[in-house]
């Protein structure tokens, strides 16, 4: 019989695991928001040449959106496999499906070079990376939050939160750098390709931390069954899985206004050149991941419910003032804009983590959490980069826009209010 793991040495091993899940879930999130970019910014001419620019941006929007069509997939695949086998090998397999779709778009011919096959491969791959990402969430907290000590799952949770701000700045980063150093024709002929290709050297530096840690020792004590887990999950626990994604759908439809969106809207109708949009970008990522750090563990000690019912509160609000302020072409009043924007959606970000993990049972856990995210990404993040362009084509006014961040934001709030408290649960 072995002896029990000693709290130091599990304290580190949880330390371990959080960083490794972080630095994980930067790669995988860089490879999703360089594709967002890049969609918002080139992949019109290249991949839709034969139609308008506004048809073109249209596209470019609809092929983002279907890459979280193919997210509750991934969602569903390794959740199931997640929950009978393991956490770890499933993080393995997302990260290394979102390289191969990453590197294959960067390598890609274009329009001009084998016709309707580009857009076609390009979609294709797309879904290649949903589905990864689909599996990654899930996984990744729950090897953060099921090593934590029992007080402070938020902030370890915190952790896998922290990666996305830090793949929002990494992505910006690279992209900021590849338009400082290029011409806007090199750029939207070859240059937009380096961001893609860089994806696979941190591919393979996520692979070899991730496949150092330990499986999760709640899941290891888990005696297993021969149920499918996410028909457990649909069973018993549909109203918080429903709820759960619900209060996601503001967070991550106007998220990506902000991230994907915003960096067209301001570039073509607001004229501010890419390199200041994506600068302010990322230091109201900056803020973004100071703000996850510190209301996850603001989490551990006053709740979860609490800090993400106020953070929607005030993220509604501001989504009224968001364009008003950045149609005043004020790049001082918009760099505000976007640090406040980001940094109300931290309060949610921060504690979601632990909140998700801990809304359901260990045997269906990584089911439940992964599709609670990937339904609310459906409803919310996929689709608001194309109906933001849709709306504002119509109208011609930004106001449209405002109304359906504030319609999604109203949503996350009335769901987030109907969520139970879930901090002092037994994991």
């Amino acid at each position: 019989m072995t002896s029990p793991a000693h709290p130091k040495s599990m304290n580190r091993e949880a330390k371990r695991v959080a960083v490794a899940s972080a630095i994980g879930t930067t790669i995988e999130w860089y490879d999703f928001f360089i594709y967002g970019t890049a969609a918002a910014l080139v992949f019109a001419p290249q991949f839709f040449p034969q139609v308008s620019e506004l048809t073109g941006t249209l596209a470019s929007f609809a092929t983002f959106a279907i890459g979280f069509i193919a997210r509750p997939l991934g969602g569903i695949v390794m959740g199931h496999f997640g929950d009978r086998i393991g956490r770890k090998s499933m993080l393995v397999w997302s990260l290394m499906l979102m390289g191969i779709g990453t590197v294959v778009i960067g390598l890609l011919p274009t329009y001009a070079q084998i016709g309707v096959w580009a857009p076609i491969l390009l979609v294709l791959m797309r879904c290649v990376q949903g589905f990864g990402l689909g599996g990654e969430w899930g996984g990744a907290v729950l090897m953060s939050v099921e090593h934590a000590p029992e007080k402070r799952r938020g902030f370890f949770g915190g952790f896998v939160a922290f990666g996305l701000p830090t793949g929002i700045i990494l992505s910006n980063l690279v992209f900021l750098i590849v338009t400082s150093v290029t011409t806007r024709s090199e750029f939207t002929d070859w240059a937009w390709r380096i961001p893609f290709l860089f994806g696979a050297l941190l591919v393979v530096v996520g692979l070899f931390i991730r496949l150092r840690v330990a499986e999760s020792p709640i899941f290891e004590r888990l005696e297993q069954h021969r149920r499918i887990p996410i028909v457990d999950v649909l069973r018993t626990d549909l109203r918080k899985v429903l709820l759960a994604a619900g209060s996601y759908l503001g967070i991550g439809g106007i998220g990506y206004i902000v991230i994907v969106y915003f960096v067209s809207y301001a570039n073509r109708q607001l004229g501010i050149p890419t390199p200041t949009v994506l600068t302010m970008l990322i230091f109201a990522s900056v803020a973004f991941a100071i703000g996850v750090v510190f209301f996850a563990r603001l989490s551990d000690r006053i709740g979860r419910r609490k800090v993400m019912v106020w953070g929607c509160a005030a993220h509604a609000a501001w989504a009224l003032v968001f364009f008003p302020l950045a149609d005043t072409k004020s790049v001082p009043l918009i760099a505000i804009d976007l640090i406040m924007i980001l940094a109300l959606q931290s309060a949610y970000i921060g504690p979601q983590p632990a909140m998700f993990a801990e809304l359901f049972s260990t045997g269906m856990r990584y089911s439940g959490a992964s599709l609670s995210l990937t339904l609310g990404t459906i409803l919310g993040g996929a689709v608001t980069p194309l109906v933001a362009t849709a709306l504002y084509g119509a109208t011609g006014s930004s106001w449209s826009v405002t109304a359906y961040a504030f319609l999604i934001a109203l949503i996350t709030l009335g769901c987030q209010l109907a969520l139970k408290e879930t901090y002092e649960k037994e994991l």
